[in-house]
């Protein structure tokens, strides 16, 4: 591991013939005897195994010959020392390589293991040699282990046993053995080793798996080179990429590294290596989260998503913890089709004789006469030339002209069957008006984005363009408009449609956008979130920051604030928007929300119904408990009928309920039922009360509740009268009186509770 810092030192003593004052006869240390001018040594020049070498005749139980130079030792490094010995005359001793350990500071650290095995010297004239590892860690085969507290030592033989022998020994040899160890060091396995060749060409995943098989715990290491993989390839060790892998078909399971960055090295590609996690993630079930690990993935085209997963998925996924940057180029153009096609409303969500219809792409918006916002083609019959649209068009049968928009999303799962639980967390989607955000499936239930930023998409941050919306949960996001500077009247993009029943949408922020959300289906709940329409304009017009295009909608909105935009309820994407034997506009409720309007036009109001066709009506609304502020100019109501299209039938509104609101620089508050009183100055028989525009939606005076005098009822003379009046409805223009009739002439004031529908 650390040849690179041993690499140019030398270890190995000097011969012995260049002077045998460095080896000492102790420990080596400085001032320490020397072997110089010892009687029982000396140099012999010619031995006929080694040359010159040390002959010494051992008169020492414990005989030391050590280099007094400082051999380093270093972390990681390990070191051999070895010589070879023979005996000469006279007993036969053993040896051994020893040493001696240093600090920092000089001194000798005590309690290691300072010498090698011991071997004996058996017969007279033969050669043995004798070694020693010395290092700094426990490894097997390491004989010295000196941890890390020594930074040198002083290097040699002990000759020990009887004394009265003569032995001859060859120069010392001290040698870096660290890559004896460094498979053990680096715990990690060559893919190389195992066959793999690396050239692109020659299918490598034989090798990968067999070095798989032999990381046993350790690591996989793939050199530089170019890998081909012909087949699924599922990998359980972790598992480092220098090279890059070819697999152009084939998905690639990581088991033990599976998140962004290892994919991306393993293709040497963002876009495509999140596309191969993604697949893999879609693909096994080892794993139900792909982490982006913090990293930006840099996305230079659409990732469509039925290219590379399963056609069909029901099981929790969840991509997280990065962001995706859409990079621009002509792979973000929205594509831009003219067709024709004929339209029944018996057959609500097909249009047939489609021309050119080669060219229109599953999920492209449908533009034209008779459509409602937010209508997307579903599936395309190339053959029969029909398409199926994920809502109805309102406009009636007949041929007419369309125009189909199909826009690029960063994630499009369009291609896909159906798609169940998918979930993207704490992803920042930089968009940065080259492409828009998600497409989801046709069909699926239970898609999850929580806690992301959803940064200037183009066209549409989410889509739906059929039932995969089910169940929709978006929670904790922030939507940041691309449009921010235009005014509303000019902006185009949305944040996010739905078509399917039971969405959650909970503590968002959507900021300038044409629309927040245009939903059809029921069961929604919409709390905790702001929109914020606002353009800065000064007096202008505002759009829907919510519209509901179904009438019975069984919807909550709760606890929001709904800024410079009004909720629009209607019923645009019908096949037959004229009322019928079908429920009408109902199952409504809006409940402690703060509305807030600035310098809008006098006609605005916050809550539309916009009827397409005619003999709609109210069957159960909830209006209570909110806060309706305008600021800088006021506004004449909260709520009116856009009658664009149609009006709508006032004689069979039911179930209708606003009441605890508070209202601010509102020309006409409004309540159902509404507390009215009446004073009448002179006697009369009859006394006409009118409502004065203060019931919902400015509707008739259908019923009243109850009538009691708030003051003594007089005749002329200015005396008590007892008698009970009846009461008539829907009198004068508009029907929005209330007649109180008299058996004579009185005076006096009355308090009345006057309702626009009927309760039941």
């Amino acid at each position: 591991m650390n040849k690179a810092i041993t690499d140019g030192l030398t270890f190995t003593p000097p011969a012995f013939t260049a002077g045998l004052g460095v080896w000492s006869r102790q420990d080596g240390t400085p001032g320490s005897a020397t072997w110089a001018g010892a009687a029982n040594a000396a140099v012999a020049p010619a031995d006929q195994d080694f040359g010159s070498c040390l002959e010494i005749s051992k008169n020492e139980s414990l005989t030391k010959i050590r280099f007094m130079g400082e051999t380093p030792i270093l972390p990681g490094c390990y070191l051999r020392v070895r010589a070879r010995v023979k005996a000469i005359a006279g007993n036969l001793p053993q040896v051994r390589i020893a040493g001696w350990a240093g600090n920092g500071a000089r001194q000798h650290v005590g309690g290691l293991n300072e010498a090698g095995p011991t071997v004996s010297l058996k017969a007279y004239g033969r050669v043995v040699e004798i070694s020693a590892i010395v290092g700094t860690g426990r490894r097997g085969g390491v004989d010295m282990p000196w941890g890390t507290a020594p930074i040198y030592g002083h290097f040699g033989i002990d000759l020990l046993g009887p004394n009265g022998g003569v032995v001859r020994i060859d120069d010392i040899e001290i040698e870096d053995v660290t890559s004896f160890f460094l498979r053990d060091m680096m715990d990690w396995v060559d893919v190389r080793d195992y066959g793999a060749i690396g050239n692109g060409i020659a299918d490598d995943r034989i090798a990968f798996i067999k070095a798989d098989q032999a990381a046993n715990g350790g690591t996989i290491l793939v050199p530089p080179g170019e890998y081909f993989i012909g087949s699924d390839l599922s990998i359980s060790a972790p598992i480092r990429f220098q090279g890059k892998l070819k697999m152009p078909t084939a998905r690639l399971a990581l088991l033990s590294s599976f998140d962004f960055p290892t994919y991306a090295d393993a293709f040497g590609d963002e876009t495509l290596g999140l596309k191969k996690g993604i697949q893999a993630l879609m693909g096994y079930t080892d794993h139900n989260t792909f982490d982006l690990c913090g990293r930006r993935v840099e996305l230079t085209e659409p990732l469509y998503v039925a290219d590379f997963a399963v056609p069909s998925w029901s099981s929790q996924r969840v991509i997280a913890n990065g962001q995706i940057n859409l990079i621009d180029g002509p792979a973000w153009n929205t594509r831009v089709v003219g067709s024709s096609g004929r339209y029944d409303p018996g057959d609500s969500l097909t249009l047939s004789n489609v021309a050119n219809i080669a060219n229109i792409e599953v999920g492209a918006r449908v533009n034209g006469a008779g459509v409602g916002r937010e209508v997307y083609v579903r599936a395309v019959n190339v053959g029969a030339q029909t398409l199926t649209l994920s809502q109805p068009l309102y406009g009636g049968a007949g041929t007419r002209s369309y125009t189909f928009h199909r826009y690029r999303y960063a994630l499009d799962f369009s291609g896909m069957q159906k798609c169940d639980r998918m979930n993207f967390s704490n992803i920042d989607f930089l968009l940065n008006g080259v492409g828009s955000g998600i497409l989801l499936a046709p069909a699926g239930e239970m898609f999850h984005i929580r806690d992301c930023y959803i940064v200037r998409p183009k066209d549409r941050a989410i889509t739906s363009i059929g039932r995969g919306c089910q169940d929709l949960l978006v929670d904790r996001c922030q939507f940041l408009s691309n449009e921010m500077d235009l005014p509303v009247q000019d902006r185009n993009t949305i944040a996010i449609n739905v078509n399917a029943n039971d969405v959650k949408m909970r503590n968002n922020r959507f900021v300038r956008f044409a629309h927040f959300m245009i939903a059809n289906g029921g069961g929604h709940i919409i709390t905790g979130n702001h929109w914020f329409q606002g353009d800065g304009s000064g007096a202008g017009v505002r759009t829907a920051g919510l519209v509901l295009t179904a009438t019975n909608v069984q919807t909550t909105i709760t606890g929001n604030y709904i800024d410079n935009a009004y909720i629009e309820w209607a019923n645009e994407q019908d096949a037959a928007p004229n009322f019928s034997s079908e429920y009408s506009f109902g199952g409504l409720t809006i409940t402690g929300n703060t509305f807030l309007c600035h310098q809008t036009q006098l006609s605005f109001a916050f809550l539309v119904v916009k009827p397409y066709g005619p003999g709609h009506f109210l069957h159960g609304l909830t209006v209570s408990d909110n806060v309706f502020k305008a600021r800088v100019t006021n506004i004449e109501r909260i709520e009116k009928v856009d009658t664009t299209f149609a009006d709508l039938d006032y004689s069979r509104m039911r179930n209708v309920k606003f009441d605890g609101n508070t209202f601010n620089a509102v020309n006409n508050f409004v309540a159902n039922p509404i507390t009215i009183t009446h004073n009448q100055g002179s006697a009369q028989t009859v006394w006409d009360v009118p409502t004065n525009q203060s019931l919902p939606f400015n509707g008739w005076a259908k019923q009243v509740d109850s009538l009691i005098a708030s003051a003594p009822i007089t005749n002329g003379g200015n005396q008590r009268v007892a008698d009970m009046p009846f009461l008539q409805s829907e009198q004068g223009a508009g029907r929005k009186n209330v007649r109180v009739n008299w058996t004579q002439a009185v005076k006096g004031s009355v308090m009345m509770r006057v309702r626009m529908d009927s309760p039941d």
